[in-house]
């Protein structure tokens, strides 16, 4: 057989294999649907499970384990002589993403889901063409999924160079623990990838564009961050407009202005995290008549589906917060709706991570947008510093804030800062979702000693009623 001369049909295809990708494969072969998966990777499981949350998280793990056991010796623990081994550290993380991937390509394997390596791009509305080592070169369907994921954005006069000049693609693809690190973007990504490697002993220095770090979550929390990231040797630098980055005598030359003054700083590696954009642009999204908005997101509505009945799409190519677990949700949906469900994208609240030191959790809305939409709002919050738990992990900065509606005590918003948050902001997911009020958080019991008895701590105190803290009452 020629490569590239066969034409299959199938009843549902999906274009890329991410988070949202591959769960709408298998949701849509769970209702008995006959299912294509083209993936131009060789991994599946895309940038989340092979470049993004996972390995990120790993080696952010592993970081903290490392600076933990340095900063012991008060709690009788002498660990002498700790030492990072990059090569390990990598090693350790890429098993974790290679059991992960693995186990998606089983889930394939057992749902009778057929895989093929390669690009995709329409023909028509009905078939799409596929380039790569398959015998396949056409697939005729009669529903899609695009889950195509997105690409870092490049900064005007900086080109990456896949290795003094980096994106967050390759960010842990580094054989050593650069002596000077600089990173352009004070976000997510970017705060989370300093404190790694600050914790593992180079000296970061960030450029933020803004006035502050993580500037889509509440302010208060992220100023409790932003002073606890300086003692990690984490520079944050503001109001900073990134001018070139050029490598010179293997050093990385970056010119950037600092509240209008021109500067320049020498680093090893240079890592650029100033957003992502759709990736889209290959498609041929155009020539079958898929609308697209003017920033490259492919238009859907609630049960996301395209202009075209037929055609769905999810995750970082459509509009929303590039989240991994919004694409999964996603891709559940459209899978359902292709299949002749009913289903739709309805959800009050996504939440929202960063894996910093403390960690930072949010759902729902701020204080500020709140008022914005005309609540008469309640902000309350207790600090970890009441908490015992807290006190063990030495962890005691932090604290939950709820917001809520006065007039009947509806929870907005709930923000957190602190240790092991990520593991309870789904408690306040829950809460909105299901329009509990700060009455009915306080009448749950929480386990003790733990950190989620923060969230009741914290409703407590907007009910003017926590006997851990000093609260009189004030909400009536």
């Amino acid at each position: 057989m020629v490569v590239g001369s066969l034409t299959v049909e199938c009843d549902v295809v999906v274009i890329g294999a991410g988070p949202g990708g591959y769960v709408a494969a298998i949701r849509a072969a769970q209702l008995g649907k006959d299912v294509i998966v083209v993936e131009k990777e060789k991994k599946v499981g895309g940038v989340c499970l092979n470049k993004g949350c996972i390995p990120t998280k790993a080696v952010i793990t592993s970081s903290n384990y490392y600076n933990v056991l340095t900063q012991l010796e008060h709690m009788g623990i002498s660990a002498k002589e700790v030492n990072v081994d990059i090569d390990k550290m990598r090693d350790w993380k890429d098993g974790i993403v290679d059991k992960l991937e693995k186990g998606i390509r089983g889930l394939f394997d057992r749902y009778g889901i057929e895989l093929i390596q390669g690009n995709a791009n329409f023909k028509s509305k009905n078939e799409i063409a596929v380039f790569g080592q398959s015998d396949v070169n056409t697939i005729k369907f009669k529903s899609a999924i695009i889950g195509t994921g997105s690409v870092p954005i490049q900064i005007p006069n900086i080109e990456f160079d896949n290795n003094k000049i980096i994106t967050s693609d390759e960010v842990f693809k580094l054989e050593d623990i650069p002596k000077k690190l600089v990173i352009i973007g004070g976000g997510i990504i970017g705060t989370e990838m300093g404190t790694v490697y600050g914790k593992l002993g180079s000296e970061v220095h960030i450029l933020e564009g803004g006035s502050r770090l993580i500037s889509q979550l509440d302010s208060e929390i992220v100023e409790v961050v932003a002073k606890e990231i300086c003692k990690f040797n984490v520079n944050p630098h503001y109001n900073c407009l990134a001018k070139s980055g050029k490598v010179i005598d293997n050093k990385v030359i970056v010119e950037f202005s600092e509240h209008g003054d021109d500067q320049t700083i020498e680093c090893d590696k240079l890592l650029v995290v100033v957003g992502r954009k759709p990736n889209t642009k290959t498609l041929n999204l155009e020539q079958i008549g898929v609308e697209v908005d003017q920033r490259g997101f492919i238009c859907v509505d609630t049960q996301m589906r395209t202009n075209l009945e037929h055609i769905y799409a999810i995750g970082d190519v459509v509009a929303g917060p590039m989240l991994a677990h919004k694409a999964t949700k996603e891709g559940k949906i459209a899978a359902e709706n292709a299949c002749s469900k009913n289903t739709f994208m309805d959800n009050k609240v996504i939440p929202m991570v960063v894996y910093n030191d403390p960690e930072l959790a949010s759902v729902g809305l701020t204080k500020e947008c709140a008022e914005k939409k005309g609540y008469e709002v309640m902000s309350d919050k207790f600090p970890f510093a009441g908490l015992g738990r807290a006190r063990m992990f030495e962890k005691t900065t932090g604290f939950v804030k709820i917001i809520s509606n006065k007039k009947n005590n509806m929870i907005l918003g709930v923000h957190m800062v602190g240790p092991n948050v990520s593991e309870f902001i789904g408690e306040a997911t829950l809460a909105i979702e299901m329009g509990a009020t700060i009455d009915d958080i306080a009448h749950i019991i929480h386990p003790h000693p733990t950190i989620s008895e923060g969230f009741g701590e914290a409703a407590d105190v907007a009910l003017g009623k926590s006997v851990n803290i000093f609260c009189p009452p004030k909400h009536k």
